[in-house]
Order: C-alpha cells, then sequence, then structure tokens
C-alpha cells in the first residue's frame, strides 16, 4: 500500500510537470512514465487491499 500511495502523488506530478512545457522530446517521456505510473499505482492498491480483504474474511483450511 506504500508503494501504491507513493504512485498516486509522484504520478499526477509528473503528469503535470509534462504539461508545462520544458522541452518537446523530454515531455512525452515524462508523460509516458507518468501515465506507466499511475497504472501501477491502480494495480498496487488493487492488490494491497485484496490483500487485506483476503487475510481478513477468507477461512483457514485448518
Amino acid at each position: 500500500m506504500g508503494g501504491a500511495l507513493a504512485c498516486m502523488f509522484s504520478g499526477p506530478s509528473l503528469i503535470y510537470i509534462s504539461q508545462t512545457k520544458i522541452k518537446p522530446p523530454i515531455d512525452m517521456v515524462i508523460l509516458i512514465i507518468a501515465i506507466v505510473l499511475c497504472c501501477l499505482a491502480l494495480y498496487l492498491a488493487y492488490k494491497g487491499i485484496n490483500t487485506i480483504l483476503d487475510s481478513m474474511f477468507k477461512k483457514s483450511s485448518n
């Protein structure tokens, strides 16, 4: 969940930075990295919440 939280803040921040028109070739690289971070944030948040819910509600077979 910590990794998801870090990606949730860094992804949109990088999207904002890429839209400020620094230099044209670098803008696209930063935007691609930001989109990957946003997708990674969604995936990590899903896996984290799924793990927490499994540990709370899943019945053990023992």
